[in-house]
């Protein structure tokens, strides 16, 4: 049986103010009437019930996310106590999967993604679903045909075209880090790579058995946390064990070792992490002078700016040009909107100043 493991665990700082500790982006309105995560599971609930939807998040998060969740059951929100990376979280879904479903396939994306239509992406899940159904040792990555030249993503290089009936897809020939801007413009040139999304779809029994392969320790370590699965010691286990795994993405301790088992589709559907506020302007429409403009703005010889405004608080501007203005009802942040690497230089400075209850 499919089931679905949204990775929510994020805590980051790229759309602050907006995104906390306590409320990161998943849990947000960025676009649209639903938050990143209700849109997510919403999605994944169109091809797995949700009696099928898992949701890894961590303690602060977890009492949030099921509030925005109450159609997914609680005990299927599984907490993380201590951040480590996508390896050790893949890792702990596919445990408690098998506690379940012994031979259960595992559909994992991020709960922060825009993606569109949601036909396509079921289309692609359906594939790939086929594809591990009649190779059930295959690790599936969807990879997303590139619209630019990104620096800011893995790429994977299709190799040969797969042997599987019916399954448009390809064995993967190697990953490429993230590349220069004359990389990655031969890249899309060359329409032979596609963008590593972070969407895979393989058995959890595979998943594990590949952990064993490359990374024994942390796979001893997640039996030890399978062993403790519903038993009262199991918090425990979990507190304990978790937090000393190595902190590893899957990418690193599996796919890039893997690759005799490897094979990627080709996604049927627009995708974007939207990783900072520029992302947001394709979501929104500008005014006469170029404005993205979510709130109540008043300005005059103003142009080019990203300006967000929480409840009714007006933002009145003068000329002001290729700026980032975003007020909350705590914190106002104004920077140039072509500096993305402010906003972490920021929230380090607020640690160091002693303002982390902004944070």
């Amino acid at each position: 049986m499919l089931h679905t493991v949204v990775m929510a665990g994020g805590s980051g700082t790229r759309f602050w103010p907006q995104s906390r500790k306590a409320m990161p982006k998943q849990l947000l309105k960025l676009v649209g009437d639903h938050t990143m995560i209700q849109n997510t599971v919403a999605r994944c609930a169109q091809r797995t019930k949700h009696q099928q939807i898992w949701i890894a998040t961590n303690q602060t998060l977890a009492q949030e996310t099921h509030r925005q969740l109450p159609e997914v059951p609680q005990d299927q929100i599984l907490i993380e106590p201590a951040p480590r990376n996508t390896a050790p979280c893949i890792g702990l879904a596919a445990v408690h999967l098998l506690k379940s479903d012994p031979d259960a396939v595992m559909l994992v994306v991020s709960s922060d993604h825009i993606i569109q239509p949601d036909a396509g992406f079921i289309n692609t899940v359906d594939q790939t679903t086929t594809l591990i159904e009649a190779n059930p040792d295959t690790l599936a990555l969807i990879g997303v045909s590139p619209t630019f030249p990104a620096t800011g993503y893995g790429y994977i290089q299709c190799g040969p075209a797969l042997a599987t009936d019916n399954v448009h897809g390809f064995q993967v020939e190697e990953f490429k880090e993230k590349p220069d801007s004359k990389t990655a413009q031969h890249y899309c040139d060359s329409g032979n790579y596609l963008w590593n999304c972070g969407i895979f779809v393989w058995k959890a029994r595979t998943i594990l058995d590949a952990l064993a392969r490359f990374e024994p320790e942390m796979h001893q370590q997640l039996l030890q946390i399978s062993d403790a699965i519903g038993t009262q010691q199991y918090s425990d286990v979990l507190n304990q064990i978790f937090p000393a795994m190595k902190s590893e993405s899957i990418d690193y301790a599996v796919l890039e070792h893997a690759k005799e088992n490897l094979a990627v589709i080709p996604a049927e559907f627009e995708w974007d992490d939207v990783g900072n506020w520029n992302t947001l302007q394709k979501y929104f429409p500008t005014d006469a002078n170029g404005n993205t403009v979510v709130g109540l703005h008043c300005g005059l010889e103003t142009s080019n700016n990203i300006i967000i405004s929480a409840d009714d608080h007006l933002v009145a501007t003068f000329g002001i040009e290729n700026c980032l203005i975003v007020h909350t009802p705590d914190a106002t942040l104004m920077a140039r909107k072509d500096d993305e690497s402010a906003i972490k230089k920021l929230v380090n400075l607020f640690e160091e100043r002693g303002y982390e209850r902004f944070l």
